[in-house]
């Protein structure tokens, strides 16, 4: 890891020396190539294929998973989810002033990533639509006498598909339909409104499928949270929290249910989308704004419907990118399938996507987060409570600077490479037996890696620029 820290701690002089970007994007990948050569000698068994997970002691788990703790979680989700609709509803009009947008496209969708990251499936406690579906088949089954049973059977083919289709709309909503110069833009209402009408998707999915296996599969702030907690050191099993290998979670059997590498890849492509659409794509986007309204749509469906296209070629981008690396890594052993193939090298991408998430939203949710906590939490509704002494707080821009920040982007994106690479290297290595044919079929996965990272700076160097 000195290595990549060394290497933007060179690059930081970027913010004032005009280094260009192929000189900048050759020297990460100078770091994915050092890293790949490392492995290819020192790591020669695979390390992350055993599930290690072991209970901790009933002291320590104890202290984490018990009745109380396990209540205090689920009311806090509820009080939340009341609290988002409520003041989306009946609050202030103002974006900056409202709890709703802050919390539900700040605080939760990024918090809680990192939180799934170091902590593990810390949002399942806190679901709010679990915890009333549960809390609804309990009455039906003290009134009834046994549990309602699911009418439907969830479809195997089906996968986590919706979960896919699901993040796509929440980054069209925040991205797309909320972007900044529309007339009609996203708003705490709409927020509020949102809420409701995914609260009753979710509801309808559990009510035909059945609680557990929507959540697993259908419901999409679960999924997208278990994908990340695929990578965290702890894990809750049959009610007893246990410590597992950190990476290892994500190689076992994750990849297999479908649909489950197009959530990664969508993860990536609308962060992706996210960091181009004020530099790298912009171009595109004035020009074939312009087409589309010649057409005769208004300025706002216009402007919607660019985006909305160039959003689906993005994440078509990245899924072809990876597509090329299992591609090429067939040609090693032609007697497995390029399904078999994205299957087992799919959870590789789940690093990248986290990486991704850091660099673009880090100085983002550093001075949100101090709005979530000081003026928003005394004043949620934006009509001038001031219920912690802290309406008055603003934010302090200061707090990081553009080295701090930069540091952080080129660091996270060279270490979530690096960590992808391994993930994959050692997969390989379980797959194909022998160490140098194992990375013989790595030369590809390189290829993708330093692909997503050239790509990555690029777009930060684009958005810094």
């Amino acid at each position: 890891m000195t290595f990549p820290l060394l290497l933007a701690h060179a690059l930081v002089a970027r913010q004032d020396l005009p280094i260009p970007d192929w000189l900048f994007a050759w020297g990460a990948s100078l770091v994915l190539i050092i890293s790949f050569t490392a492995l290819s000698f020192l790591w020669r068994e695979p390390r992350f294929e055993d599930d290690d997970w072991r209970p901790l002691s009933e002291r320590i788990g104890g202290l984490v998973v018990n009745p109380v703790t396990k209540g205090l979680a689920a009311f806090a989700g509820l009080f939340l989810f009341v609290l988002v609709i409520y003041s989306g509803l009946h609050g202030t009009d103002a974006p900056d002033r409202n709890f709703s947008l802050t919390f539900a496209f700040v605080t939760f969708w990024l918090g809680m990533v990192a939180l799934s990251v170091l902590f593990g499936d810390v949002f399942r406690a806190f679901n709010p639509w679990r915890t009333i579906a549960r809390g609804i088949s309990e009455g039906f089954r003290l009134i009834a006498g046994q549990r309602a049973p699911a009418p439907l059977t969830y479809p195997d083919w089906l996968g986590r598909w919706p979960s896919v289709l699901g993040i796509l709309a929440f980054a069209w909503l925040e991205l797309i339909y909320g972007a900044s110069g529309l007339t009609v833009g996203l708003n705490p209402h709409v927020t509020g409104v949102a809420v409701i009408v995914y609260s009753g998707i979710t509801f309808a999915g559990m009510g035909l499928f059945g609680i557990d296996r929507w959540l697993e599969r259908g419901e999409i702030f679960s999924v997208y949270m278990n994908m990340f907690s695929q990578l965290a050191p702890l894990e809750v099993r049959n009610g007893k929290l246990g410590r597992r290998k950190s990476l290892s979670a994500a190689g076992h059997h994750w990849t297999d249910v479908p649909g489950s590498v197009g959530l990664v890849i969508a993860t990536i492509g609308a962060t992706s989308f996210d960091g181009g659409q004020e530099g790298l794509f912009n171009s595109w986007i004035n020009s074939w704004f312009r087409h589309i309204k010649d057409i005769g749509f208004d300025p706002t469906t216009a402007f919607r419907i660019t985006e909305s296209l160039i959003l689906v070629i993005v994440v078509a981008g990245i899924g072809a990118v990876f597509w090329l690396g299992v591609w090429g890594m067939q040609s090693v052993d032609p007697d497995r399938s390029i399904g078999e193939l994205r299957r087992k090298f799919g959870h590789t991408l789940i690093p990248i996507a986290a990486a991704y998430l850091l660099a673009h939203y880090f100085s983002e949710f550093v001075f949100q987060e101090q709005a979530q906590f000081t003026y928003l939490l005394s004043d949620p509704l934006g009509v001038g409570s001031n219920l912690f002494g802290t309406a008055n707080s603003g934010i302090d821009y200061t707090v990081i600077d553009a080295k701090t920040v930069w540091y952080v982007q080129v660091g996270a994106l060279v270490v979530g490479h690096v960590i992808g690479l391994t993930m994959a290297h050692d997969r390989a290595i379980a797959l194909y037996k022998d160490p140098k044919e194992a990375t013989r079929s790595q030369y590809w996965m390189l290829l993708v890696m330093i692909c997503f990272t050239t790509f990555g700076l690029f777009l930060l160097s684009q958005g810094n620029g």
